[in-house]
């Protein structure tokens, strides 16, 4: 039992109840997305245990803070039990009086989340080792796809941690973990690139073929000529290409894919390029 200075819950929250809130959250974290408040719905499902728990002595407020969880939240999956465990620990700390400082603190952080666990996990980690992956396991080696189910356990065990550790943080949480996971995301962007970057000549086996007949000497255009301006010439081309298409409004991943198949089968059938060997 806990009497905080407001009297108002009466309950703390256990490990076994932060637990069970994670796991729900793990694995019902986009049920009832929907278009109007997005994911409201799952965030509230996750969360109800905890806030009977804490208002079980009034059904009222146990229905007010649920309305106050259902409004519109957005977040990447991968940050929302941050968030959570901070809003758990403010309700546990001042009870309902908390009420307008949770809506503040999902409607301030749901956004930097979102942006930083987006573009950590969504994009950087599966970029460093799906690129690690693929490579290794082009070349027979089943280590890429070891190491590839060891970045996804890790991840889910971190997410699994999550929770507990904002809860038991609190407050001070928003401003220690700023810095932290601006650096972090800074350091894997970066480890991310020089990655990618070492495995597009290795990945991308493209050459042109053509070779220039000057009385006896025969000029190879690919080993004479581009390879000595840049090794790997085409290989950077071709990515650069990707990268520019993406970046257009009228084009995604798949419409890309798709214009780089066909254009690969045109340019090998009339013999304009060439798999190097």
């Amino acid at each position: 039992m806990m009497m905080n200075s407001n009297e108002e819950t009466v309950n703390k929250l256990t490990k076994k109840d932060l637990r069970q809130i994670s796991l729900r959250y793990m694995f019902g974290g986009q049920l009832g997305w929907n278009y109007e408040r997005m994911m409201n719905v799952a965030y509230t499902h996750a969360i109800y245990p905890a806030i009977k728990k804490l208002y079980s002595n009034d059904d009222e407020k146990v229905k007010g803070m649920l309305k106050t969880e259902m409004q519109f939240f957005n977040t990447s999956p991968f940050m929302n039990a941050l968030i959570m465990g901070m809003d758990l620990a403010l309700q546990e700390k001042n009870g309902y009086e908390s009420k307008e400082a949770v809506a503040a603190v999902k409607t301030s952080l749901m956004g930097p989340f979102a942006a930083i666990g987006d573009s950590l996990f969504g994009a950087v980690i599966p970029a460093i080792f799906g690129a690690l992956a693929a490579y290794m396991g082009q070349e027979g080696n089943p280590t890429g796809v070891i190491i590839w189910l060891i970045a996804a356990v890790a991840i889910l065990i971190m997410r699994y941690f999550q929770l507990p550790f904002a809860y038991k943080q609190g407050e001070k949480l928003v401003s220690n973990m700023t810095g932290l996971l601006q650096d972090l995301t800074e350091s894997a962007t970066l480890l991310g690139v020089f990655v990618v970057g070492g495995l597009v000549p290795s990945v991308v086996n493209v050459q042109v073929p053509f070779q220039l007949t000057i009385g006896e000497k025969v000029i190879a255009i690919q080993a004479d000529m581009l390879d000595q301006i840049l090794p790997a010439m085409v290989p950077i081309v071709l990515v650069g290409l990707a990268y520019w298409l993406l970046g257009r409004k009228s084009l995604n991943s798949t419409r890309v894919i798709w214009i780089f198949l066909f254009l690969s089968i045109i340019l090998y059938a009339t013999g304009l390029l060439d798999v190097a060997g």
